[in-house]
């Protein structure tokens, strides 16, 4: 049987800008995609610790060191910079397997940095 699990977390990122003029996605800044375990076009799940919003999207790669975390496109309409967000990816693996995994979590500081 496989499930479901977390399988990266940046907790408590700060949003830096909202881009509605975008193609959607999130972008993230590449230390921080390194750190936590992440890709560019992986799917993530958002959660907005300041209004409550939870969304999907895909990661574009951001500036390495620069603390970007930036939503774009429809996502732009669902943070504002300033805001408070946890980034969630997971991953299918089999049941077995996944009683032993420990996701990659990592938690920046207020810019954004490790």
């Amino acid at each position: 049987m496989m499930i479901e699990v977390l399988k990266s977390k940046i907790h408590c990122a700060r949003v830096t800008d909202a881009n509605l003029n975008y193609r959607g996605s999130i972008t993230i800044d590449e230390a921080l995609m390194d750190a936590a375990g992440l890709i560019a076009g992986e799917k993530v799940y958002i959660a907005d610790n300041h209004n409550g919003e939870r969304f999907e999207t895909y990661i574009i790669k951001g500036e390495r060191g620069s603390g970007t975390i930036c939503l774009n496109g429809a996502a732009a309409r669902k943070v504002q910079p300033g805001d408070i967000i946890i980034i969630m990816s997971y991953a299918l693996m089999d049941f077995e397997e996944a009683k032993g995994f420990t996701p990659s979590v990592i938690f920046p500081d207020a810019n954004n940095q490790l």
